[in-house]
């Protein structure tokens, strides 16, 4: 939770220069463009001034996510990154829609505009370099945070920058006598705009129905997992993102004679493995399986380890009770092998009674065999 502050931190600084960056150009871009008669860069100024709106949306979101999990979020808050970049996404694709409409109004209705001066093209130009700068900073950051939010929103700021490039050639087509050259520009940019608002809006809906990561990194994890000595196999392997994190869900096959103990602690080797190769990890959850039953629908019902010693003690009536110390049990997908371990008091007790290991085996296999479930039967004798 500690890095998860940190990183949404370092997010909000981020989005708070953009932020006030765009209200610095949003105002300049508004009052050069009364005083210098372009239409285009006051349009251009109230657009930066509507990036304050996603800029605190931004900022608003990663205080969500920043919230430690809770009973109706036992997973965390990242979702709520995710739909963000979802609404920031369509904003993006309305954004284009809207540079291409307005540029086709612009150019239809170019006549009745009066020409532009020297001063638009300076704050034109003053906005390009600002929108850029501020889209290559909160790019490198949010890459570097792994947050497509923040991504998302760097790509907001360059479509900023890409809408004053509108200007910059517009306002300089119409000083010039080429107005064609204001809409040529703006379809190109709106092209460019709405493409990326797809990709982003896409991506994260995709994430939100919980599609599995490429075929290559679920490849990686799967290598990572195999590498950890006593797990034979992994299967149902399950990915998927949420936010910045990746969650993992799979099943580890390990050898069946393996105690559960040490099952489990194969799990947690194979998950510290993952954590220190994939800093992008999450959750991982991982079930511990004895054999593969990936390929079963339906897996048989077995005598649970009550039945079986009931089951025990009536086929052996004339010997004491067995205890819960005295039985190994190993499930497989049909079948349970049992493993008894005579104490040196049950092995006095066969002696009185004049019964051998061999003698109380086929008493064994022959009283169990109408069940069905008994797999090997093997019997020792503790030192």
């Amino acid at each position: 939770m500690s890095q998860l502050s940190d990183r949404n931190k370092a997010a909000k600084r981020v989005t708070l220069i953009g932020a006030a960056l765009d209200g610095v150009l949003g105002l300049m871009k508004v009052v050069a463009g009364i005083f210098a008669h372009s239409a285009a860069l006051i349009a251009d100024g109230i657009h930066s001034l509507s990036d304050l709106f996603t800029d605190f949306l931004v900022i608003f979101v990663f205080h969500i996510a920043d919230e430690e999990p809770d009973e109706s979020h036992p997973w965390g808050h990242a979702r709520f990154e995710t739909m963000a970049t979802v609404i920031l996404g369509t904003i993006l694709i309305a954004v284009a829609g809207a540079l291409a409409l307005e540029s086709a109004q612009h150019f239809f209705n170019a006549t009745d505009i009066p020409t532009p001066t020297w001063p638009a093209l300076l704050v034109a130009l003053i906005s390009v370099a600002a929108k850029e700068w501020i889209f290559r900073y909160t790019l490198a950051a949010g890459k570097k945070l792994k947050s497509d939010l923040l991504i998302a929103n760097a790509w907001h700021s360059r479509s900023d920058a890409l809408s004053s490039i509108v200007v910059l050639v517009g306002v300089a087509g119409a000083m010039l006598g080429w107005v064609w050259l204001d809409l040529l520009a703006a379809i190109a940019v709106a092209l460019l705009v709405g493409k990326i608002g797809w990709d982003l809006t896409w991506n994260s809906i995709k994430q939100l129905v919980d599609t599995a990561l490429p075929d290559d990194q679920v490849a990686a994890l799967r290598d990572t997992v195999l590498e950890v000595d006593g797990i034979q196999d992994v299967h149902s392997f399950k990915t998927r993102r949420m936010g910045s994190k990746v969650l993992l869900e799979m099943h580890l096959q390990v050898n069946p004679r393996c105690s559960a103990s040490e099952g489990h602690w194969l799990g947690d080797m194979a998950v510290y493995q993952l954590k220190k190769r994939f800093d992008d990890l999450g959750e991982v959850i991982f079930h511990v399986d004895t054999f593969d039953d990936e390929p079963q629908n339906v897996c048989r019902i077995l005598p649970l380890r009550k039945e079986i010693l009931t089951s025990l003690n009536e086929t052996t009536p004339n010997l004491a009770p067995w205890q819960h110390n005295e039985i190994q049990l190993f499930y497989a997908h049909d079948h349970v092998d049992v493993e008894l371990q005579l104490t040196p008091q049950r092995v006095k007790e066969l002696a009185t009674l004049q019964l051998t290991c061999e003698a109380l085996r086929n008493q064994l296999e022959s009283g169990l065999a109408p069940d069905d479930w008994l797999g090997k039967l093997r019997i020792w004798k503790s030192v």
